[in-house]
This record gives structure tokens, C-alpha cells and sequence, in this order.
């Protein structure tokens, strides 16, 4: 399917060094075979039952084979960090002798380091006369480290996946990569760098696998700032505390709440929501904040909205209050739901279908409140925070209007009234602004 997508990219496929191999890659349409021969006496031995001659032999069988069938021929040599250095390269050479367009050389288990990686792919460059690519794993945490060095070292193609996925502890990041080097080497790789945040986001989401708050480049926290110190530094000068802008990879800046802000992170919080409180007010809901978060309570912008509405006296009515919900599910009954809400004091209702109930119900509360509001869910996270199958359930969520990122927390026994209700509280966080009519708007 992809190779008959018509992209503007090599669609290659991996194999492995087989006839079968080659002609299943042959028959998708792939232009590109990445052909994978291990070349360690550990893998030669213990995996395949082969000898070295064995390896050499298949090398210039399954090259010459699939060069004959019209395809570029990638050779990927496993386990390559671990192999005799001298039959490496004799295994490459026997490649290019049979006119093998480039060959790779893979960190299987990840055990190089910066230095030997610019050592070793150094030698492989010297030796050979194609190109020459670096593949690493990130078992020790040095996968995009190493294939930078390797690039240094005069390596033209280096491999990665968006977010790091991979087998294990993954491979290198190809976020991570591309904007190092295009911000500390000054490097232009013809890259839309601004959709680096929202293909990771695309890949988590399909893939089911979230990356770590605190991952660089596109972590849910690479350009969140708490600490009193950087939101100080932040509100001045982005470039106080941030290597590279957010907008750079399509992402947001967020001052955070929580135990840890400064007394500008919360004002500026404040600011977004229209409140100014006076210096006593201030003081009392800054104290409220921070014993909240020593309580061990992760500090939402929702629990300094209720907070400052205390404090200050003001109306907590909101905007958006949820009336009825209703939802169906099965395994031969696609999800529905419908929801009444009440907006601004009048009734309105949406009706919606998802991949289960919690998208279901999500939608319909969207529905309700209709497009003009412009408001994306961006995260949305959950986990059980007691045992069993009635388990209370804590829901997160990150929602967007414009240049303004909220967070909302519901937490509920059933998961799908506990989605709601983050979701509604996040919206009615958006939506305040007590610098207009009513304080809402």
C-alpha cells in the first residue's frame, strides 16, 4: 500500500538475506530492499547455524539477485558493532563487488559510545567506495549521540523512528536528529520541522504508545515550565530557558501551575483568565496553590480558577454545565452517544459516534457546544488509582483555544463520566475571562 501511495519518497522494505525475502519485497512494488545478513560470529553461530563462508556466499547470492530484479539494495549488516571488523568489511566489499548501491552498518544491541561510534564508522567510510549508513539502538541511551558522531565522521545516511520506537529500548529518534542538527549544526535537511510535534503525536496515538513527559523535542513537558526560577526567566526571554523555540517543531509553550511556581507563572495563569487580583488576595491564593501541590495533588489550571474564584469572592458559575449524558457500546454496535448541556444558561444538545464511549461521549459534548469554538483536545490520559475492576479512574486532559493550553482533571469510578467531566472543566477554564461580559465568555 505504500509503495503504490504515490509519495514523494524511497519506499524501501526490510528482508532478510533470502530469496523468499527478496521476492515477497519484489512483488509489494518497494523500490528499495533493505537487506539485513548478520555478520557476527555470534549471530553466523547461534542464530543461523552458518559459517562465515556461508554468510559471504548468500552475500553475493541475494545482492546479485535482487540487483538483477531492478532493485536498490540497502545491505544491513546485524550485529555489525560485534563482528570482526576485517570480515565486515570483507562482507561489504563482497556487496559492492556486486554492485550494491550502499550498505549499513547496524548497532544491534546499542553498544557504542560517541567516540567509538565516530571511530568506527570513520574506518567503514576510508574503506569503502559506496555510501555508508548507521542504524543504533538505544540500549544505553546513546542511540541519536552515535549516529550524530557517525555523521561527523562521514556517514550519509543515518536511520531512525519517530519517537524513538523501536525494538527494546528503541532506536534513535529522528526528531531528535533532525533538530540537532539543524540547530547545533546549523544543517539544512529540507525538513518541515514545524510537523515534527504533530507526527509524533499522529504515531503515539496510532501506535498506542505514549512517549515520556519529560522526552526532548516532543515530550508533553519540552516546553512546559514550572519552577518558579525559569517561568521567571521564560515570561522575560523564551530563550532564558529554551534551547530552541516551540514553534520550531510545531509545538506550544505552557507555563505550568503547581508546587513549584513562581509568583509570575501564577499571575500570568491568572492574567489569561481575565483575574487581577489585589497583592493580599494574591498572596492568599499563591499559599492555597502551593498546599495543594505539597499535598501530592498534581495542580491543574481548573484548581486555580476554583481557587481564585474563592478567594476573590467571585461567581463560580460556568459556562458550560453538563445536564444528561447518554452512551451505548458493544462489540457488534458502534459507539454512540448524545449529551444536553446547558451553555451559557440555554439548553443545547449534541449527538456523536466514536471508537468506544469515552470518544463517543467526547464528541458529543463537542458537538453541543458547535465548531465556532475552535477548542482541540491535544492530550488525554488516564489510569486507575485504586485496585480492581471498580476502580476509581483519573482522567487528564490538555485542551487548546488559540495560543492558550488548559489542563483539567476528572476522576470518577465509571471512565467515561470521569472523561467528561475533565473535558467540561477544561472547557470552562477556556472560556473564562473575567474581563469579559458576566466574567465568561
Amino acid at each position: 500500500m505504500i509503495a503504490h501511495a504515490g509519495l514523494r519518497a524511497e519506499v524501501s522494505s526490510a528482508g532478510r538475506g533470502t530469496r523468499g525475502d527478496i521476492d515477497a519485497v519484489i512483488k509489494s512494488g518497494a523500490s528499495t530492499m533493505s537487506m539485513i545478513i548478520p555478520t557476527s560470529d555470534l549471530h553466523i553461530e547461534c542464530k543461523l547455524r552458518k559459517t562465515r563462508e556461508q554468510v559471504l556466499k548468500a552475500t553475493e547470492d541475494c545482492v546479485t539477485y535482487a540487483k538483477a530484479h531492478g532493485l536498490t539494495v540497502d545491505l544491513l549488516a546485524e550485529d555489525s558493532t560485534r563482528s570482526d571488523f576485517e570480515y565486515l568489511v570483507k562482507v561489504f566489499q563482497t556487496a559492492v563487488d556486486c554492485k550494491v548501491d550502499r550498505v549499513t552498518a547496524c548497532d544491534t544491541v546499542g553498544i557504542l559510545s560517541p567516540d567509538r561510534s565516530f571511530e568506527f564508522y570513520g574506518n567503514l567510510v576510508s574503506r569503502l567506495k559506496v555510501p555508508v549508513g548507521v542504524h543504533c539502538h538505544n540500549d544505553f541511551g546513546m542511540a541519536v549521540a552515535n549516529t550524530i558522531a557517525a555523521l561527523g565522521a562521514g556517514v550519509t545516511e543515518a536511520h531512525g523512528t519517530i519517537n524513538g520506537l523501536g525494538e527494546r529500548a528503541g532506536n534513535a529518534a529522528l526528531e531528535e536528529i533532525v533538530v540537532s542538527l539543524r540547530s547545533l549544526y546549523k544543517l539544512d535537511l529540507n525538513i518541515k520541522t514545524e510537523l515534527i510535534y504533530s507526527t509524533s503525536q499522529l504515531v503515539s496515538r496510532l501506535t498506542g504508545i505514549h512517549t515520556q513527559p519529560n522526552k526532548a523535542v516532543v515530550g508533553e513537558n519540552a516546553f512546559t515550565h514550572e519552577s518558579g526560577i525559569h517561568t521567571q526567566g521564560v515570561l522575560a526571554n523564551p530563550l532564558t530557558y529554551e534551547p530552541i523555540t516551540p514553534e520550531l517543531v510545531g509545538c506550544k509553550r505552557r507555563i505550568a501551575p503547581g508546587k513549584h511556581s513562581g509568583t509570575n507563572a501564577i499571575k500570568n495563569d491568572l492574567a489569561n483568565m481575565g483575574l487581577n487580583p489585589t497583592e493580599e488576595q494574591f498572596k492568599d491564593i499563591f499559599q492555597r496553590i502551593k498546599e495543594l501541590g505539597d499535598k501530592g495533588k498534581a495542580v491543574m489550571d481548573a484548581d486555580v480558577l476554583a481557587i481564585a474564584e474563592t478567594v476573590m469572592g467571585l461567581s463560580s458559575e460556568k459556562s458550560i454545565e453538563l445536564e444528561e449524558i447518554t452512551y451505548v457500546g458493544g462489540n457488534k454496535v458502534t459507539a454512540t452517544a448524545s449529551s444536553k448541556l446547558k451553555l451559557h444558561g440555554k439548553n443545547v444538545w449534541g449527538s456523536a459516534i466514536g471508537v468506544g464511549p469515552v470518544d463517543a461521549a467526547i464528541n458529543a459534548v463537542k458537538a453541543a457546544i458547535g465548531e465556532k469554538e475552535h477548542i482541540t483536545l491535544e492530550q488525554y490520559n488516564v489510569k486507575a488509582i485504586t485496585g480492581g475492576t471498580d476502580a476509581m479512574v483519573e482522567v487528564v486532559v490538555h485542551l487548546r483555544r488559540g495560543e492558550r493550553t488548559v489542563t483539567a482533571m476528572g476522576v470518577r469510578e465509571d471512565i467515561v463520566k470521569a472523561s467528561i467531566e475533565a473535558v467540561i472543566t477544561g472547557l470552562n477554564v477556556l472560556k473564562t475571562d473575567y474581563n469579559g461580559k458576566n466574567g465568561h465568555q
